[in-house]
């Protein structure tokens, strides 16, 4: 893979998540593997304030990177979350929108960045505490 590449990848992983059809977690850990993680949310986020271009996405969305953002939106607009919709001008005007999905998804995302922030605090004070009763042992 470039250092580039952008394009959405797809594999026997995301065909069968658990490796069988009928195990019980088949397709959740798929779902959560895709709206769980940092970029996704945060962009899901956003958008729940209205539609967004992709630049003022790049700088709603601190330490994102133009490549990470671009993979993350096309993941989101595959999984029917985000509709990307290009304007004919030049240069072309692309803007993202949460759809019907997406949308529905907001209030859960909305209520974990709500307790994210209510327990920053007690969270940061518990590592610390952790980290120096086993020095040595950090986990990042």
């Amino acid at each position: 893979m470039s250092v580039t590449h952008s394009r959405v990848t797809t594999g026997p992983a995301e065909l069968e998540p658990c490796g069988r059809s009928d195990h019980p977690d088949c397709g959740i850990r798929d779902v959560l593997d895709r709206i769980g993680d940092k970029w996704s949310v945060l962009v899901v986020v956003e958008l729940a304030n209205g539609t967004r271009r992709f630049r003022q996405l790049q700088r709603a969305v601190d330490g994102i990177s133009q490549r990470m953002l671009t993979l993350t939106v096309r993941r989101l607009e595959r999984d029917g979350l985000v509709l990307r919709t290009v304007h004919p001008t030049v240069p072309a005007q692309v803007d993202y929108r949460l759809t019907a999905t997406g949308t529905s998804l907001t209030h859960l995302v909305k209520a974990l960045a709500d307790w994210s922030l209510e327990h920053r605090d007690g969270i940061a004070l518990a590592r610390r505490a952790y980290d120096a009763e086993h020095p040595g042992h950090e986990i990042r």
